[in-house]
């Protein structure tokens, strides 16, 4: 297999597996506190934290620091060398999922939560829920 067609297949399966550890956890959050569930918000809400992360990383009110951190969470996902290789079955995602869980909840927390809501292109209920998440609320 090209070498080209294997980070292809890496990146997407990271992505697959990152969305669902979300929607995993966003149940999860829901069912404590006792909220219906709304499929087409936890659909929508991977593609949004991903052009959040993207916003908070150009945005020069962010502490440069967190910038950085963000810009090195993008490097990581982006090369082929990881903690763990994509091509072990499971774990080599997993790795990826929870390096992007523990980044954005820093870059979040350093952040605060006005960068936050002034870069989140999702909706309000979205927001909430990324803020329930990061205990930003």
């Amino acid at each position: 297999m090209a070498l080209w067609l294997q980070i292809l297949l890496g990146l997407l399966g990271g992505v697959i597996v990152l969305w669902l550890a979300l929607v995993a956890f966003l149940l999860l959050q829901q069912r404590r506190s006792g909220q219906a569930t709304d499929w087409r918000e936890i659909a929508r809400l991977a593609p949004d934290v991903v052009r959040l992360i993207k916003r908070l990383g150009t945005d020069r009110a962010v502490p440069r620091g967190t910038r950085i951190w963000l810009l090195i969470l993008l490097a990581y996902l982006l090369t082929p060398i990881d903690l763990i290789p994509d091509f072990v079955p499971v774990l080599g995602f997993v790795d990826d999922a929870i390096i992007v869980a523990v980044a954005l909840r820093y870059a979040t927390k350093h952040a605060g939560a006005a960068a936050i809501e002034r870069n989140w292109p999702g909706t309000t209920d979205g927001l909430r829920t990324v803020l329930a998440l990061t205990g930003l609320t």
